[in-house]
């Protein structure tokens, strides 16, 4: 994983093997970044998402890693969780026959080439438990 920021915006290049939001969180530790918004493209054939049930207050997961995937589309932001960086991000990829899915990012290990756009803002928002919807949620 590589970057380079620009004043109030980053460009980052996950590396094949590189889990995408692991990469994101040791970018955004090491160039201090608490708040900003993220875009990007890529490949990987080792991803998991998730769709958060409102009535269990929990995650379903699914996982999909026997086929090759473009992903379309990175979208997501960056904020903190006390003092912990924190991102959040959803992915929409498909496969070799045009079948689309997409959902909430666990897990995505690029397998060819990945970049992501971090829009900056001079700022920080943190984030708490809210035990009313099941999710970390935006404090202001």
């Amino acid at each position: 994983m590589e970057g380079k920021v620009f004043k109030d915006k980053a460009v980052l290049r996950i590396d094949k093997g590189e889990e995408v939001i692991e990469s994101v969180l040791k970018f955004a530790e090491k160039e201090n970044i608490k708040l900003g918004s993220i875009t990007g493209i890529g490949a990987s054939d080792d991803i998991v998402v998730g769709l958060f049930n409102t009535d269990t207050k929990k995650y379903e997961h699914n996982t999909y890693n026997n086929d090759y995937y473009e992903v379309t589309n990175f979208s997501g932001n960056l904020t903190m969780l006390g003092d912990k960086h924190y991102a959040h991000m959803h992915i929409t990829f498909s496969d070799g026959n045009q079948k689309t899915f997409g959902g909430h990012l666990d897990k995505c290990v690029i397998s060819g080439a990945c970049e992501l756009f971090i829009d900056i803002v001079d700022g920080n928002i943190n984030r708490q438990k809210d035990e009313n919807v099941g999710l970390n949620v935006l404090k202001f």
